[in-house]
Formats: structure tokens, sequence, C-alpha cells
């Protein structure tokens, strides 16, 4: 198990209150307002270059609900989605907290990679997080993930997500600020830590069947929880405030250049090792769908266009 988080050491922090629940989801909120905010800024001054002329992008904002089997209030979010901007072709901006009980397919699931015993006699869970996928109109601009989230049960808790960086043309010196804002945020919480989470994030983001990463990387991790909730917390706020300057300079920099309709198919094309990926490989994906999750804003993040050749 990576990160330092062993099974037994969950177990044994697995009370957590629900104002610290209630912090968790209320910073996922506020994240998500601020992304949103500075997105729909970008559109506004977009006044220049390709697609400069075309209305405004804004986002349509939906709530979204879960209910058990029994029809029960089960939670929900926020779906945030706009499409067709002048700078964003597709970007969505989802956040959820959700509660109930884990079937029995998420049980088995979540006991085998996690090795917490007790799922199947309290499968109790909650889970609150934030999760942003952009598909953008210029193929010199980069698509981009980003999420984080809070899980809880009665058997144990924990943080995770990342940021990983998706362009279908690639240039070293946006990866390189990308990389480098991350390190930033990263490293006071913990010596090396960037170098820690990058890798994982090469090889989480791998696509097995392709036998080529989905992108340039960035970070990723999972099961954080250490003896510290308030430290581990901090760290994803951390992951979840680097955000914004590690991906808009980049937008800034490409998104009045001129591109032609070989660019456009390098993207499509490229776009479509993002679709694989998700609805082979991700893990929020496969749990969203068998957790009785909207379906919509699960699969947010597939491309509003791909190609396969």
């Amino acid at each position: 198990m990576r990160d330092g988080a062993l099974a037994d050491e969950r177990h044994t922090m697995s009370v957590i209150s629900e104002s610290q629940k209630d912090q968790a989801s209320i910073w996922f909120i506020s994240l998500r307002d601020k992304i949103v905010q500075a997105f729909e800024h970008l559109e506004a001054q977009h006044n220049e270059g390709p697609f400069s002329d075309h209305p405004i992008g804004q986002f349509d904002v939906t709530p979204t609900k879960r209910h058990s089997e029994s029809g029960q209030d089960a939670g929900g979010g926020l779906m945030s989605v706009m499409r067709g901007g002048r700078i964003f072709e597709k970007v969505g901006v989802n956040v959820s907290t959700v509660f109930g009980s884990l079937g029995p397919q998420a049980q088995n699931a979540m006991a085998a990679r996690k090795g917490i015993p007790g799922m199947k006699e309290d499968p109790r869970f909650w889970a609150s997080g934030i999760s942003l996928v952009a598909h953008m109109q210029n193929p010199h601009c980069p698509a981009v993930h980003m999420n984080t989230r809070m899980f809880w049960t009665p058997h144990a808790w924990w943080f995770g997500g990342g940021t990983d960086l998706n362009p279908c043309i690639e240039y070293d010196e946006d990866t390189g600020h990308f990389h480098d804002t991350l390190k930033n945020y990263l490293n006071p919480h913990e010596a090396g830590l960037y170098a820690k989470l990058k890798d994982w994030a090469d090889e989480y983001f791998y696509i097995p069947h392709r036998n080529c990463a989905r992108g340039v990387g960035g970070i990723f991790m999972d099961d954080r929880c250490t003896d510290d909730w308030e430290k581990d917390f901090e760290l994803t706020k951390d992951i979840g405030r680097a955000f914004l300057p590690a991906f808009v300079p980049l937008v800034a920099k490409r998104v009045t250049q001129e591109w032609d309709d070989s660019d456009k198919d390098v993207q499509l094309q490229h776009r479509g090792l993002y679709a694989e990926y998700n609805l082979v490989y991700d893990r929020g994906t496969k749990f969203g769908l068998t957790t009785g999750h909207d379906a919509n804003a699960v699969l947010m993040s597939l491309p509003p266009l791909a190609k396969w050749v």
C-alpha cells in the first residue's frame, strides 16, 4: 500500500466528526466556485485570435441528486458544464457529497484493493469531492484534469486526487511550468512529496493497451491517511490551490495561436486516448457508475468529439 497509509493505521483513525466532513465538503464547493469564476473570466477576456468572435462561454449549472435503492436521499451536488465557448469546447466542474451503503460490487472492490475488513458487515460510506476536465477549442491549448476527494467508512478514511496535463501538441516549457508549480505547492508538506506523487501519476495515468501515457503527467495520490487529518486535508487543499496557477498561464499563452485542420485532427485522435482511459481504467468513473451517481455527471469527462483511425 502506497503513501505510508497502512490499513491497520486507517482502522485506528476512522473516527471523523461531522464538522470535519462539513469542512471538506465546503472546501470542495469553494474551490469549484473559484475555478468556475476564473474560467468564465478567461472566456470574457479572449478578444483576439481563433474563436474570439464566438459567444462568450458560460457554465450551465444543474443540481444532481442521488437516491438509495429504497428511494431515500443519498446526497448530490452540482454539475457545471460549459459547451462551445471561445476557449473551452467543453469543460465540466462537478462537486458532490454522497452517502449511503456500498453495494456488493463496490464492497468487494474496496476490500480487495485497500485491504479493509468489515465492509460487508457495515458498508456505510460518505464521500465528497470535486472533479474537473477541460477540453479546449484550440489544439495548442492543453486539455487538463483535476480532482480531489475525501472518503469515509466506519473502518477507514482517506484523501485522494491529483491533476494531470493532456496536451495533444506538446510544448516543453508548458510541461515544465505545470510541474514546477505543483512541486512548489507540494514539497513544503513533505520532502520529496512532489516526486513521489509524480511517479504515482505516471503509473496511474498510463494506458496499458496502448503502451503510452495519456498526457505529460502531473501528480496523483490515493489512500492518504496519516495520523493527522488536518495535515492531510491541508495537502489536499494545496493540490486544489495549485491548479489555477499551474494551468491558466498555459491557456493564456496558447489561446491566440493559429491552428489548422491537421492540428485539429491530432487533437481529436488524442481525445480518443483520453476517452479510452476514462471508460476502461478510471477508478472515479467506475465508482460513480456502480454507486448510482448521476451518469451525466460521472461521464462529464468525456470529450465532445473524438476520432479513431
